[in-house]
């Protein structure tokens, strides 16, 4: 008989061998049970409120799904998101902390099946031929060789569900970890949108000082031409210098802000800050008009609701793994291979050999490890349900509050241009009576100061009102579901692995 004929023969032997393990496994598996409670995932209806206090409205088909910055129909805000994306070291290390747990995961499912190993070891001895015996006869030196080819299982046999909960734990966690990432991309997109529109606003009050401090300018060379007149007092002049220096002061603080912000925006797109820029533009004078949905869907799209609540089923797997610890654990081993003292009758059937044994472990005495552990393990479930409360709280708060900004921010913003209309007339009057010489100068500067200050917050308030509806975004979990579907357009963690 050749090597390959005895090595199929041997496999015979090793394939009866394992079969019987496995039927014995089976057999078990069949007799398990779980201990521990069965999971019941938090009814989102108990925490939504009745009504939203400011508005209601169901989502709108033709509003964005997932790439929800394109509700702004602004390019260059898609490509700032993109690139963020593409380049945040935060959101990739959100990916890694991905995988971390898949892996994690995995290898906690590795723990349902028999554990094999191959050690094949192959040892030349020699025997003494001194060694003491109980005979009055010599011994002579003997030379043995040994080749031993074993293949040897061990296994836990998962009676009580400790293997099964804690798969479930370790698979909630990874749902968890990857509800994380979506949040941690979801934070990077609005946090973008957010310093975008503050680039912008800044934009504009930069417009709008330059054009005050030419206008300012110019009046500051009438005014000298005036003073050499003789015609005013150089007293206006003076504060004609003033208003210049100080409007030149806030360009310079204004300039400065918007370098900052870009800084912002370059660490948020994972770029050198001394690399990257932004052309300046205008903001449009209204945000979008971002409907809601109803308050049972918020809780389903917002990824720290959905992580709190996949941290919540984790937490009560382990109380399941903590409780199996009160019964006894069955181990199975066994051994099957070949055990020869010559290589060419190593793979025949008189060589082969094989043991099955199976062990208890009985918990006799602990001194209550196994009765803490278990308190341990509840009480950390309901912290965990206490944060998903909270987490789903503070969902709703931060709808109302982005509802709130929205409502009162748009009827602040009508006040403010009927201000500032007012602001202009004011100027132009206060102007014109100068120039007829009944008032002083110091009214026309207190004029012109007030209407910029009031274009000035003007700007800013618009950018509060496009921060606002990005906020609302966000606290609804980013954007809509496809029609027919659940899955989202934001990218998964496996999108961003190269």
């Amino acid at each position: 008989m050749n090597f390959l004929q005895q090595a199929r023969a041997s496999l015979k032997y090793s394939a009866k061998f394992f079969d019987l393990c496995f039927l014995s496994l089976g057999l078990v598996a069949l007799t398990s049970c779980v201990v521990g409670p069965t999971y019941c995932k938090p009814d989102a209806a108990q925490l939504s409120p009745a009504k939203w206090r400011w508005e209601l409205a169901e989502p709108k088909d033709q509003l964005a799904k997932g790439a929800w910055w394109s509700v702004f129909h602004d390019p260059v805000l898609a490509d700032l998101e993109t690139n963020a994306i593409a380049g945040n070291q935060n959101l990739r290390a959100a990916v890694a902390r991905v995988d971390q747990a898949r892996a994690s995961a995995r290898l906690t499912r590795s723990q349902f099946f028999p554990e094999l190993s191959l050690d094949p070891a192959v040892s030349r001895q020699r025997v003494s031929g001194n060694e003491p015996i109980p005979f009055p006869f010599k011994l002579k030196p003997v030379y043995l060789s040994t080749f031993n080819v074993p293949l040897d299982l061990s296994y836990e046999v998962d009676l009580w569900g400790r293997v099964r909960r804690s798969f479930e734990s370790s698979r909630a966690q990874a749902q968890a970890s990857a509800a994380d990432y979506q949040n941690v991309l979801l934070t990077l997109a609005s946090d973008v949108a957010v310093n975008y529109f503050i680039l912008r606003s800044l934009d504009a009050e930069i417009a709008l000082l330059h054009r005050t401090i030419e206008l300012r300018e110019q009046s500051v060379e009438i005014l000298k031409g005036r003073f050499t007149a003789g015609a005013i007092g150089e007293l206006d002049v003076a504060q004609a210098k003033t208003e210049l220096a100080s409007s030149r002061g806030d360009l310079a603080d204004t300039e400065r802000q918007r370098a900052e912000t870009i800084d912002a925006l370059a660490l948020l797109s994972g770029q050198p800050a001394s690399a990257f820029a932004v052309a300046k533009e205008a903001l449009p004078a209204d945000p979008p008009a971002v409907p809601i949905g109803l308050p049972s869907t918020v809780l389903e799209r917002r990824p720290d609701v959905a992580a709190a609540e996949r941290r919540l089923a984790s937490k009560n797997a382990q109380i399941g793994v903590a409780r199996a610890a009160y019964f006894p654990v069955v181990y199975l081993t066994g051994q099957a291979g070949f055990l020869s003292g010559d290589a060419g009758k190593l793979f025949t059937g008189d060589s082969f050999t094989w043991s099955l044994g199976p062990s208890v472990s009985f918990p006799v005495f602990t001194a209550g490890r196994t009765a803490a552990t278990v308190k341990q393990a509840e009480s950390s479930y309901q912290e965990t349900l206490a944060n998903y409360r909270q987490t789903a709280f503070t969902a709703f708060k931060e709808v109302e509050d982005s509802l709130a900004q929205i409502r009162f921010w748009s009827q602040q913003a009508g006040a403010q241009a009927e201000a500032l209309e007012s602001a202009r007339h004011v100027t132009e009057l206060t102007r014109a009576r100068y120039q007829a010489g009944v008032l002083t100068y110091f009214e026309v500067v207190n004029a012109q100061r007030d209407e910029l200050q009031i274009q000035r917050q003007e700007a800013q308030l618009t950018a509060s009102r496009f921060a606002a509806t990005v906020r609302l975004i966000k606290s609804l979990g980013g954007g809509w579901e496809q029609a027919g579907n659940n899955r989202s357009l934001l990218q998964s963690p496996a999108d961003l692995k190269n």
